[in-house]
């Protein structure tokens, strides 16, 4: 039985990211990371925040199925310096290691970079994302409001020097204020 491959582009489609989706990111991403990846640091950065709609792909394949995602959330370090968090990225597990991961990471860093962001950080193995040229020591300075294993904690500078004198505790962005009518 032939499987769909990332090489041929004819038989992979990355889209932003549509409400119809949800049910079956929320599946795979279960399938990947099990039950108690919701009692994990980075969920509480996520709890009560919109993902950036702008920055959560899915790719599907040639049979129109959802094989893979990506999300990505806004975060702020030390109350001033806006960054987005990765994460989850999720990948069918009987598709894993065909590239779809690859495909859905370059395409949002390069969406990341185009919409102005300047920093990307995540939480996750660093044998998959230095690839990709995400650093341990761009979080050196950086806390998160729980613990998480040290090797795991990674940094892009989407913009050269973005990271230089970030410090600070990662919390959630500030709420927007309404504006008075």
């Amino acid at each position: 039985m032939a499987r769909d491959t990332v090489g041929d582009p004819g038989k992979l489609r990355l889209l932003k990211e549509r409400p119809r989706d949800d049910a079956a990111i929320e599946e795979m991403t279960a399938a990947a990371f099990g039950p108690d990846r919701v009692h994990k640091t980075v969920y509480r950065l996520r709890e009560d925040v919109a993902p950036l709609k702008d920055l959560c792909f899915v790719c599907i394949d040639r049979k129109n199925r959802l094989v893979a995602s990506i999300r990505n959330w806004p975060i702020l370090v030390n109350d001033k310096w806006p960054a987005v968090m990765l994460g989850p990225l999720s990948i069918s597990p009987e598709l894993r290691g065909l590239g779809y991961g690859k495909a859905l990471m370059w395409h949002s860093m390069a969406q990341s970079r185009l919409q102005g962001h300047s920093r990307i950080i995540l939480v996750g193995d660093p044998e998959y994302y230095n690839q990709f040229g995400f650093r341990r020591d761009l979080c050196l300075n950086l806390q998160l409001p729980g613990w998480v294993e040290d090797r795991r904690f990674l940094a892009l500078e989407l913009v050269a020097g973005s990271m230089i004198g970030v410090h600070g505790m990662i919390g959630k962005p500030k709420p927007k204020r309404r504006k008075r009518s």
